[in-house]
Parts: structure tokens; C-alpha cells; sequence
């Protein structure tokens, strides 16, 4: 299986892949002006390498190894490896 890493943008941890509309309770209009970018919970995930193009081009959400639904628009090489990723991918090419 040929494989590459993709970037989870998603630090919410539903692996549901609907399109549903998410209620968000007030929010607070104001930018933020922190520094952190938010990407210490994000991880670079395992998907098959031809999902990761049918992605691009189509919008469509891949999925990881370790299951999780997102659709990628990171760039992987700034992001750790999923540990659960890179276990099965170990298990994998034994």
C-alpha cells in the first residue's frame, strides 16, 4: 500500500465524516491576537497517496490509518507523525 502523511487540521477528535452544521455557543468577535498558530495538537497522519490527490482535487475528506475523517490542507513535514498512524503503519511493513 502506498502511503503518504497528511496533516489533521482538526483538533476536535469526532471522526465523523457528516456534514452536519455544529451550534457554537457565543463566540467573541474579536481576532486573535495570540502567537500560537494552534498546531501543537495537530498531527501529520498516514493515507493512501491516491486519496490524498483525489482530496485535492475534489474537496473530499481522506481517511488516516488510525481512522481519522478531515480533509488535508497543511503541510505534513511541520507536524509530528500520529504515534497511532505510525504504529499500524510499523505493524503494516513487517
Amino acid at each position: 500500500m502506498d502511503l503518504n502523511r497528511v496533516v489533521d487540521t482538526d483538533t476536535d477528535t469526532d471522526t465523523d465524516a457528516g456534514t452536519g452544521t455544529k451550534v457554537r455557543p457565543d463566540t467573541d468577535a474579536r481576532p486573535d491576537t495570540s502567537y500560537d498558530d494552534g498546531d501543537r495538537e495537530r498531527f501529520a497522519h498516514y493515507v493512501q497517496k491516491e486519496k490524498i490527490t483525489e482530496s485535492a482535487v475534489t474537496g473530499s475528506p481522506v481517511i488516516a490509518l488510525c481512522g481519522k475523517v478531515w480533509v488535508p490542507n497543511r503541510d505534513p513535514k511541520r507536524y509530528p507523525v500520529c504515534p497511532e498512524c505510525k504504529d499500524i503503519y510499523a505493524e503494516m511493513t513487517k
